[in-house]
């Protein structure tokens, strides 16, 4: 398994583990070295904008001093939603690797298809999405889906 998929589901472990919130954990990497972390904390900050991916994000520009991370990738454990897809565009990153799928954030309660109906467009950025580590990523939601007592947000 790629190191940096390892640290984002790492980092969703971390989130799960004190309620934060989904499975979700991503990392940003620059010249081979991770510059942002972030998970899930939508539950534990009451922010419908606490998306892993939004985290890495805001992460790495405050350590990085910058609001462009042109040269820097995002891995995170499954494929963004539409909100935090446009983010890694407004942030210039170069490319983004997901986990597991937009139907696999739907099998464990999450409405990204729903929003995916909606507003579509994924075939556009052939180039900038890529799965990788799915299986690894999926015994990671399997974990989640069996934690009882959980709000999926």
């Amino acid at each position: 398994m790629d190191r940096f998929m390892s640290a984002a589901i790492e980092e969703a472990k971390a989130g799960i583990s004190v309620g934060d919130g989904g499975p979700f954990g991503s990392v940003v990497v620059k010249d081979g070295e991770i510059v942002g972390r972030g998970h899930n904390q939508v539950i534990g900050l009451n922010d419908p904008t606490c998306h892993g991916e939004m985290q890495a994000i805001r992460d790495a520009c405050k350590k990085l001093g910058t609001y462009d991370l042109t040269g820097c990738v995002l891995y995170t454990t499954g494929e963004p939603c539409h909100m935090c897809l446009v983010a890694c565009l407004w942030a210039n990153l170069d490319r983004v690797y997901y986990g597991c799928t937009v139907a696999d954030n739907g099998d464990i309660g999450f409405r990204d298809n729903s929003f995916e109906q909606i507003f579509g467009g994924r075939d556009k950025l052939q180039g900038f999405l890529a799965e990788k580590d799915r299986a690894e990523c999926l015994k990671l939601f399997d974990v989640y889906k069996n934690i009882k007592n959980k709000t999926n947000y």
